[in-house]
């Protein structure tokens, strides 16, 4: 099972991606077609040592950058290394794809085209949030539809329940509404509708939740859904609040040589909390709902990120879980409604 990588869209060049690449052959035995800048990248493979028989280098001309038009540039820019990438898959030579560029292109070059699976009204993109303990609540929508209805919301429950108890073994993951209180009638319009919705499908809905669940710190949840809007400024605020916490400790620890010598004795604890809190221990977040897999790394995606991405796209495509998808959207279609 190849895997496609878009390996010239990252914020610090094709380098890390390619050592990413090497080492999911490595350790995972997986075979990965690396996008972009064919002699770059070769010179750059020359560095390691890997199975030459599970890396290939697919050229490609041209790089969408982070402030381009996605919707113009990915039909404008045929060539670029997320378009050719994503039609390796929409091809049939990949089974899905990673890109650490410009999101919004991403999105344009998988709907463009892979398509939706049937029965998709959107695709959300699913994002892992880490928690204090187990594995991490998947939070979707995290940007890819702004405006939402409830329809949406309860189609983004369904595939996020499949992809919590699919790809992180849970069995029966405890699906919540993003609301600002646990009380039924809380929240908006869409959210009220979208709770009555998800009160009809025959899965483990837990109602609304708030804020600090997201991170463990109170009501047990697996799945968060929510318009993308708001998703993204969770995702965001996530992951600034976690950087500026270690810098807060880092600082305060240099101001002390006690805190030093602390420090060091904790080592090995502060670097279990950094890997724990690391979203390159996910690889990135998936684009459910499209034909193919579709994985979204952040733009500063490392070696690590990048071994983990292409690892979470080939264990969902040994879960099937495209195929779950599709068969539960018509298991519930009476109550969710269809793309037709």
């Amino acid at each position: 099972m190849w895997v496609a990588v878009d390996a010239m869209s990252g914020d610090y060049g094709p380098e890390g991606i390619v050592e990413g690449a090497v080492l999911a052959v490595r350790e995972f035995g997986l075979s990965v077609s690396l996008v972009g800048d064919e002699q770059e990248l070769l010179d750059i493979l020359l560095k390691f040592d890997y199975d030459t028989e599970k890396i290939r280098v697919i050229h490609s001309s041209e790089i969408i950058g982070m402030n381009d038009s996605p919707s113009i540039a990915v039909r404008a820019m045929e060539d670029s290394s997320v378009v050719k990438a994503v039609r390796l898959v929409a091809d049939k030579e990949c089974i899905g794809v990673f890109s650490p560029g410009n999101t919004g292109a991403t999105m344009a070059a998988a709907l463009l085209h892979l398509g939706r699976l049937p029965g998709v009204l959107r695709p959300p993109i699913a994002a892992p949030i880490p928690r204090e303990e187990g594995p991490p609540v998947i939070l979707l929508d995290a940007g890819a539809n702004v405006d939402c209805k409830p329809e949406y919301l309860a189609q983004f429950a369904v595939m996020g329940e499949i992809y919590a108890r699919e790809l992180f073994g849970i069995s029966k993951p405890k699906v919540g509404i993003l609301s600002n209180g646990e009380e039924d009638k809380k929240g908006n319009t869409v959210s009220v509708k979208t709770f009555d919705l998800l009160k009809k499908i025959p899965f483990n809905f837990v109602g609304n939740v708030e804020g600090r669940d997201l991170y463990g710190s109170g009501r047990d949840v697996d799945v968060v859904v929510c318009d993308g809007f708001i998703g993204n400024i969770v995702l965001k605020a996530t992951e600034g609040l976690a950087k500026s916490i270690f810098n807060v400790l880092r600082n305060s620890i240099r101001q002390s040589s006690l805190a030093q010598t602390g420090a060091l004795l904790l080592k090995s604890t502060f670097t279990a909390v950094k890997k724990r809190l690391d979203y390159a221990e996910y690889g990135g977040a998936l684009l459910l709902g499209v034909e193919g897999i579709c994985m979204i790394g952040h733009g500063s995606s490392n070696a690590l990120a990048v071994k983990n991405a292409v690892r979470v796209i080939s264990e969902c495509a040994k879960h099937g879980i495209n195929e779950r998808i599709r068969e539960r959207l018509g298991e519930y279609k009476s109550i969710l409604g269809d793309s037709h």
